[in-house]
């Protein structure tokens, strides 16, 4: 089955040569020359996934992807950002983006980003790591998991979080205070032969920014060097050091 992109840039000739080179790849591809419609587009075209230029006139990337978002709408989203442009990356992962790419690019490249993005979701059909459980819920700090209707609560607020989210959080919990690589978390979300991409970063860095005061500092999901990542329930800042610091075994 042919996957269909929708591509969202006011400059017509970036448009027109990246619609024919993901045409030629296999891909179905439709094109918006701005953000304004971009919400009505994915409700009627439903596309597999959107490729968002972030400065247009009109309404810009950022706010068209803002727009999708407070409207749950969970299509995959690549941004088209001006490579110097950290701030519009930044805003846009917080908002759900699913990559972003730096202008100019290589078409080459944005094939592969969407390759791997539709495999990941492709396959998510059929391993279901943050599916829906019916367990208690779990408390840690001012939060709290709801495992049946896959939720995270502070001090009783609902807060938004993707499933790939929840997902690795789930995970992260289940094996709490054990240190897992960046393979076995993979491995877990994913399934075996699970392929690289940096999404896991993304995840990781946007459960920082939900969960931390201070997210270069993390007190629940801490980075153990040249190991893996750790849950801490009782948020010890300095767990982590302690266990990089033990002599292998």
């Amino acid at each position: 089955m042919t996957s269909h992109v929708l591509m969202v840039d006011d400059d017509p000739v970036v448009r027109e040569h990246v619609r024919g080179f993901l045409t030629q790849h296999g891909l179905e591809v439709s094109v918006l020359d701005d953000g304004i419609a971009l919400k009505s587009a994915v409700q009627n075209l439903r596309p597999a996934l959107v490729v968002l230029d972030v400065m247009m006139p009109g309404k810009d990337g950022i706010s068209a992807l803002r727009e999708l978002r407070h409207a749950h709408d969970d299509v995959p989203v690549i941004l088209l950002t001006a490579r110097s442009d950290v701030l519009d990356r930044v805003i846009g992962l917080e908002l759900g983006a699913d990559d972003y790419l730096g202008k100019p690019f290589d078409p080459r490249e944005l094939l592969a980003r969407i390759r791997t993005i539709l495999r990941r979701r492709n396959g998510a059909s059929s391993f279901v790591p943050g599916a829906p459980e019916m367990r208690p819920s779990y408390r840690f700090g001012p939060f709290e998991m709801d495992f049946s209707t896959r939720e995270l609560r502070r001090d009783g607020e609902r807060i938004a979080l993707r499933s790939g989210e929840f997902a690795l959080l789930k995970t992260l919990v289940k094996n709490q205070m054990t240190v897992l690589s960046r393979a076995q978390l993979n491995e877990h979300l994913r399934g075996a032969g699970a392929h690289r991409d940096r999404s896991l970063d993304v995840s990781i860095w946007r459960l920082r920014r939900l969960l931390e005061t201070d997210p270069s500092e993390p007190r629940y999901v801490q980075t153990v060097w040249g190991q893996g990542y750790i849950f801490v329930p009782h948020g010890d800042p300095s767990a982590a050091g302690r266990i990089a610091a033990r002599p292998p075994h």
